[in-house]
C-alpha cells in the first residue's frame, strides 16, 4: 500500500550532506536571495571567464559544486556512488555547450555515446540526457519546424528542402541512429530536452520518428513536454493516441519550464499570442491534469515526474496509489535537478518511489551556461530560494540540537 511521502523530513532529505557541505548549500542558496546580486552575477562570471580572470577555483567550490557533478564522467562516480547508497539513480548530462558547426555536432555526439556506454557500465545510471541543438543548427531546426508544423509528428519530405538541407537532415538522423542504437544495446533511456517553442515542433518529429522504430518493447527515446504550454496537454493526449495507433510505448518525461520570459518576449516581439499560461497556477493545474492522464494511460507510457513541485509529486503518489500501481512501478519514475529539492528526492527515495537526480557535468567554461539559468530559475520561480533555505535552516538547527 502506498504511503503518503512527507516532504518536511530534513534527516532523510540532507542524510547525504555532510555538515560542511549544508553550510557549502546555505552560503550558496543566501547569495540567490538576492535577485540583484544573480542578475550581476549571471552577466560578469561568463565575460570574467572569457577575459580569463581566475575565478574557476572560486566557481568550481561554490556553486559548481553544488548543481554539476564533476567537471569529467570520472568524477561523477564519487557523487553516483552517494546518490546510490541512499536509492537514488542518475540521469546523465553533458553540460557543455557547444558551438554551431559540424565538427562540434559530431563531438558533441560522440559523447553522447560515449556517456552511453560509461552509464550502462554503472548500476545507479539509468538515463542521459541530450539536447537535439547538440546535434544540429538552431536555424536549420527552425527551418524544419515551419514545415513540420504544418503536419506535427511528420518529418519533412525531402522535396521540401535543399539539396544542402538533405544532406544536413541525414547527417543529424544518423547521429541520433547512433545515439539510439547505444542505447538500445546498453538498455539506458535518453530523455530529448525540451526548447524553444519554435523549434520544438521539430523535436517532437524527430523523437516520434524513433519511438515507433525503437519503443517497441521498452522506451528508449523519451520526448519532453513543458507544462507552462499552453499546448502541453493537447501534446500529451496526441503522443499517447499515435502510440496506442503505432503499438509502441510513448516515453514522457514532465516538466514545467525553462524559458518562459523568453517565449513570452518572442511573442511582443513578432505580435503573436504568448504559448506560456498566463499565470503559475494555470501552469501548476495544467501539470497536474497531465499527471492524472499519463498516469491513467501508464500502460502505454513511460512517465518522468521531472518536477521541483511539493503537491505536484504529492498528487502522483496518490493517483498511483488510486489506480493500485506500486511504488516501483516499472513505468513511473521522479526527478529533480542535482543541488535543488533534496527534501523531495531523497523522501520519495525513503518511501520506495524510483527517483533521480539530473546530473550534469563537464568543463567549468562549458557549463557555465547551465549554471547561470540555474542561478536564474532559483530567483525567477517564487518561494524556490526561501523553501531550499528554510529546509537547510531546518537541518542545521537539528543537527545542533
Amino acid at each position: 500500500m502506498n504511503k503518503k511521502v512527507s516532504f518536511n523530513d530534513t534527516a532523510i532529505a540532507f542524510s547525504h550532506k555532510t555538515d560542511k557541505e549544508l553550510a557549502q548549500a546555505h552560503f550558496i542558496f543566501s547569495l540567490m536571495k538576492f535577485q540583484w546580486l544573480v542578475r550581476i552575477g549571471t552577466k560578469l562570471t561568463p565575460l570574467a571567464l572569457k577575459w580569463k580572470f581566475p575565478i574557476k577555483s572560486l566557481l568550481r567550490n561554490t556553486i559548481f559544486k553544488i548543481f554539476i557533478g564533476g567537471e569529467s564522467l570520472e568524477e561523477t562516480k564519487k557523487v553516483l556512488k552517494t546518490l546510490d547508497q541512499y536509492q537514488v539513480k542518475a540521469i546523465l548530462d553533458y553540460g557543455a555547450e557547444g558551438k554551431e558547426n559540424e565538427e562540434s555536432f559530431t563531438k558533441t555526439c560522440e559523447e553522447f555515446i560515449s556517456l552511453i556506454h560509461y552509464a550502462g557500465a554503472q548500476s545507479s545510471a539509468p538515463f542521459i540526457s541530450i539536447k537535439v541543438t547538440g546535434l544540429a543548427r538552431f536555424s536549420f531546426l527552425e527551418k524544419l519546424n515551419i514545415i513540420i508544423k504544418q503536419h506535427p509528428f511528420t518529418l519533412p519530405n525531402p522535396k521540401a528542402l535543399t539539396s544542402a538541407e538533405q544532406k544536413e537532415l541525414q547527417l543529424l538522423l544518423a547521429k541520433i541512429t547512433a545515439i539510439v542504437e547505444a542505447a538500445k544495446q546498453h538498455h539506458i533511456g535518453v530523455l530529448v530536452d525540451a526548447e524553444e517553442t519554435w523549434i520544438q515542433d521539430t523535436i517532437d518529429a524527430l523523437t516520434f520518428h524513433f519511438a515507433k522504430l525503437y519503443n517497441q518493447e521498452q522506451a528508449v527515446i523519451f520526448n519532453t513536454i513543458q507544462f507552462y504550454r499552453t499546448a502541453a496537454f493537447d501534446l500529451l493526449q496526441e503522443s499517447i493516441r499515435l502510440a496506442q495507433e503505432h503499438s509502441f510505448t510513448v516515453g514522457i518525461k514532465m516538466v514545467r519550464g525553462a524559458y518562459m520570459e523568453k517565449e513570452r518576449l518572442r511573442a511582443q516581439e513578432y505580435d503573436y499570442l504568448s504559448p506560456i499560461h498566463p499565470t503559475k497556477q494555470a501552469t501548476d493545474d495544467a501539470f497536474n491534469k497531465g499527471l492524472a492522464y499519463a498516469i491513467a494511460n501508464l500502460e502505454k507510457v513511460h512517465l518522468i515526474i521531472a518536477s521541483h513541485n511539493e503537491e505536484s509529486n504529492s498528487y502522483a503518489t496518490e493517483l498511483l496509489a488510486q489506480y493500485g500501481f506500486p511504488q516501483q512501478h516499472p513505468h513511473i519514475h521522479f526527478s529533480q535537478l542535482y543541488g535543488m529539492s533534496d527534501h523531495i528526492t531523497f523522501n520519495l527515495a525513503k518511501a520506495g518511489y524510483a527517483t533521480s537526480k539530473y546530473l550534469p557535468y563537464g568543463p567549468i567554461d562549458d557549463v557555465v551556461p547551465y549554471l547561470m539559468r540555474r542561478a536564474e530559475e532559483n530567483t525567477s520561480v517564487a518561494g524556490q530560494t526561501s523553501r531550499e533555505l528554510q529546509l537547510i535552516e531546518q537541518e542545521i538547527k537539528r543537527r545542533k540540537a
